[in-house]
């Protein structure tokens, strides 16, 4: 997410915070703050900065990211690619994470360069959920909102980003009419305040306002 420092001093409930680069430190001062901690790692790419890039197959890395350096598309049906995830998880919960946020989950709606298919997204994203609750931990469904009506059961929350500058909004309710947590960030200054905080008030959205860079600032819409 961002090699910034931890704000541990956000009156705030719930951190979300990079699996690999914060130390275990932090967490359990988070935990000792009595805050929930969820751990980001992405599910969907391979980032080649992270420090178990050199175990996936070359067969598995597919195109770039758009507008993210360093990142490929994986192949989600790849046994290898399912292995490291499943030591991801490993890793989250020897960590004491209380939950999980994987991310590029939808690589079906993109150019990943492979052929699978929405079939296989839900098959990888089931297992993900299986695998996280497996170990304990709860797992949020990041965007992939076409797909929201096959996976609600399978997921304990949502996250999203930008739904309201897509206006895709619409497709998260069945979450908040399940009595699950939605949140939900857009991106850029405080001007934003009027403009997304009512409706996502409206939609019981727990939503903030966040800069890119993903610093500490926020405004939180309530």
């Amino acid at each position: 997410l961002t090699d910034l420092p931890i704000d541990r001093s956000l009156d705030v409930q719930m951190y979300d915070i990079d699996l690999f680069d914060v130390p275990q430190a932090t967490i359990d001062a988070l935990h000792a703050d009595g805050r929930i901690v969820i751990c980001y790692f992405s599910a969907g790419s391979y980032e080649e900065w992270r420090e178990d890039a050199g175990r996936f197959p070359s067969s598995a890395l597919g195109n770039e990211l758009d507008g993210w350096a360093g990142e490929q598309w994986l192949d989600v049906r790849d046994a290898t690619v399912r292995t490291i995830m499943t030591d991801r998880l490993d890793l989250a919960a020897s960590k004491h994470c209380d939950g999980v946020e994987p991310d590029n989950v939808d690589g079906y709606t993109n150019d990943p360069g492979f052929d699978f298919d929405g079939a296989d997204q839900l098959d990888y994203n089931r297992f993900l959920a299986s695998e996280a609750h497996a170990r304990g931990l709860s797992i949020g469904l990041k965007n992939d909102l076409d797909q929201i009506g096959d996976l609600i059961d399978d997921f304990d929350w949502a996250l999203n980003e930008e739904c309201f500058s897509y206006d895709e909004c619409d497709l998260l309710a069945p979450f908040i009419e399940a009595g699950q947590a939605v949140f939900q960030v857009e991106y850029g200054g405080a001007g934003l305040e009027s403009t997304f905080c009512p409706p996502a008030n409206s939609r019981d959205f727990d939503t903030l306002i966040k800069r890119w860079d993903l610093d500490a600032w926020r405004i939180a819409c309530r």
